[in-house]
């Protein structure tokens, strides 16, 4: 009986292992990471995009019939914890590829252990040109447009302006460097006239928001280059408001456009700033229209850009590994250069030279209606567009 028992037993347990084993293969496996305690007005709606994208993937059958699998891990704003879950997720989870990220110095980080374990990392949010360029490496794809590319979208309107007195205000980490970086560059190209008066460098999250203004107010510039965003915009504007800062001067900012920073302003919102965002409410399109019912079906809620973010980085996801019919590394790098997906947006590119897809963005400017600020007067702006030809890239980017 007990000898019965015990083989019965043994069997069990070896069955349980093949059943196991056969749902581990009609699996694949996403690991995904992001900075959601630290930032939660951005990875929020992302987590909810691409929760939608892995449903819609799952209810179209999944990936060659497998189903698609998002295991999420939590980066606290950290590029060590950033690089400690992607060795979780690599190692214990056996994921096919890493996905996602906020800020910019987490993105490298994990593009670098991407790098150095040979690992396919599509990075989501990210926007410093490093990530694909100085810093770029065969592992690593972007999805968003880049800190070059939202600047030269920006300067061919900033241009325009009469403005010659120019101060700046950014974050003073990787994201914010590199924007202010390629923004005077690319200015300064198209209108050598431009001085740069005064830089301010408040760190990420804890702006003193009275000193710097006072002190962009004391060097006297025409026009401004903001780069905060989050909490820290809305110091600045609420301080800037009161201290008369933005009154008769012009202001280009990046991503205040966005829902996740624009909605917190409120009836403070400045009006006529130059912006990239996302206004989900004029966008009147085909592919944005499926997006927006969905999302707002599932969550009874207005998508912000976060939204649009993790949900196209799950789908392009899907479509590398589709066509890549295996989880082998190099075949999904094979099948993701030049591959092109269809997006909200219309369809995108990853461009086989530096890994960037050509995604675009909207510009326009902020306004207020009805006690809340929006963006009017937007176009879109593709991506393809505004970025270097191949032989300027090739001295950017080293040879894998």
């Amino acid at each position: 009986m007990q000898r019965r028992t015990m083989l019965a037993a043994g069997l069990g347990l070896a069955v349980a292992g093949l059943m196991g084993t056969a749902r581990a293969e009609d699996v694949i496996k996403i690991g995904e990471i992001n900075s959601y305690s630290l930032l939660p007005a951005f990875t929020e709606p992302y987590r909810k995009g691409w929760q939608l994208a892995v449903e819609e993937v799952n209810a179209a059958g999944g990936i060659n019939g497998k189903k698609l699998v998002v295991v999420s891990k939590d980066d606290s704003g950290k590029p060590a914890d950033a690089q400690t879950a992607a060795n979780e997720l690599v190692s214990s989870e056996n994921v096919a590829m890493l996905a996602g990220t906020f800020l910019s110095n987490i993105g490298l980080a994990v593009s670098d252990f991407a790098n150095q374990k040979k690992v396919f990392f599509l990075a989501a949010e990210p926007l410093t040109d490093a990530i694909t360029w100085s810093k770029g490496n065969k592992y690593t794809f972007r999805l968003r447009p880049s800190n070059y590319m939202q600047a030269a979208m920006l300067v061919e309107e900033a241009a325009k302006l009469p403005a010659k007195r120019w101060a700046t205000i950014a974050p003073n980490y990787e994201y914010g460097q590199s924007a202010v970086a390629v923004f005077k560059k690319l200015l300064s190209e198209k209108r050598p006239d431009i001085q740069w008066v005064d830089e301010q460098w408040p760190p990420q999250g804890k702006i003193d928001a009275g000193p710097v203004v006072q002190a962009v107010a004391a060097a006297n510039p025409e026009a401004i280059l903001n780069v905060t965003f989050g909490a820290d915009l809305v110091k600045l504007v609420r301080e800037g408001n009161t201290r008369g800062l933005f009154k008769d001067r012009k202001v280009v900012s990046f991503l205040t456009g966005e829902p996740e920073y624009l909605d917190p302003l409120k009836e403070e919102t400045p009006e006529g700033w130059i912006v990239t965002g996302y206004p989900w409410y004029s966008i009147k399109t085909p592919e944005h229209d499926a997006f927006l019912k969905a999302y707002q079906t599932k969550y009874n809620d207005y998508p912000r850009l976060g939204s649009i973010v993790g949900y196209q980085t799950i789908k392009s996801a899907a479509a590398i590994l589709a066509k890549a019919g295996s989880t082998d590394t190099d075949k999904l790098i094979v099948a993701a250069e030049g591959l092109s997906v269809p997006s909200p947006f219309g369809e995108i590119t990853f461009r086989k030279i530096d890994h960037q897809s050509t995604l675009g963005a909207y510009v326009g400017k902020t306004a207020q209606k009805d006690g809340k600020g929006i963006m009017v007067d937007t176009v879109y702006r593709k991506g393809s567009d505004y970025l270097p030809g191949d032989e300027e890239v090739g001295k950017l980017r080293p040879k894998d």
